[in-house]
């Protein structure tokens, strides 16, 4: 399939989606958001996938969404697009394998909240971070209030949304937004390496770590421990479990399925 916004391949077991406005900063419009969408849905029904990276064209991973469309909007027009983000931050949420953003450059307002719907977010030393809405009047639509206040804290979520500057890649790190921040030159390369590492583990076993973080994140620390407790359980319902433990003893690398 062919995409007017987007760049996207499979390689290894490796999705690599490649957000293509470079001209624009890879503004965040109502098309790239549909076909960003049908690329999400596309990865969830091909078992072939193991990992989906995020990346943009350019100087930017998204600058933000496309603020042209924004002088048309009355108040349901806004609410569709904002609902439109928050279905395509629910499934990505919702597949069952790792999402990585590798942030390159500029994730602000939409480009930031669509990276904090992923799993990991790896940042270029040139990355730049930031829900700057404030300025144009408006407020982030897409997840940002309650993502940010999530990953950092609410009181820094608040100052970041308040005041509406961006974090350099140091600081997002610092403050537990970045997971790691790689050299610019060698930056794909890197995030590259993580997701074909991740791509030979098991599926059984990413899916439920990762299900069992979201699910139980929002939960008291005694259902939360429960929920582990049966992901763990099931994990032995896969070959998987075997031969992870069969290869540690026979000192040989895994073949998961």
């Amino acid at each position: 399939m062919s995409y007017n916004t987007l760049l996207f391949a499979v390689e290894d077991g490796v999705a690599t989606l490649t957000f293509n406005r470079p001209e624009k900063l890879n503004a965040l419009s109502a098309e790239m958001l549909a076909e960003i969408t049908a690329v999400v849905d596309q990865v969830a029904k091909n078992p072939e996938i193991r990992v989906l990276l995020m990346t943009g064209q350019g100087r930017a991973f998204i600058a933000g969404a496309d603020i042209s469309a924004f002088l048309k909007f009355d108040p349901l027009a806004a609410r569709e697009f904002a609902d439109d983000a928050h279905v395509l931050g629910a499934k990505m949420e919702r597949l069952p394998i790792p999402v990585i953003a590798c942030v390159n450059g500029f994730a602000l307002g939409g480009g930031c909240e669509l990276a904090m719907a992923c799993d990991i977010i790896y940042a270029s030393e040139a990355a730049k971070f930031g829900q700057p809405e404030v300025n144009l009047g408006i407020m982030p639509g897409f997840g940002g209030s309650q993502r940010l206040a999530r990953l950092v804290g609410k009181g820094l979520a608040k100052e970041l949304c308040l005041t509406g500057r961006m974090v350099d890649a140091a600081e997002a790190k610092a403050i537990g937004l970045a997971a790691r921040v790689f050299p610019a030159a060698s930056f794909m390369e890197e995030c590259t390496k993580v997701a074909r590492a991740l791509a030979e583990k098991g599926r059984v076993s990413l899916r439920a770590i990762k299900q069992t973080i979201d699910r139980g994140f929002d939960v008291d620390l005694k259902n939360a421990c429960a929920l582990e407790a049966d992901a763990f359980a099931l994990c032995f319902a896969s070959a998987d479990a075997k031969e992870g433990a069969a290869a540690f003893l026979e000192k040989r690398k895994p073949k998961f399925l």
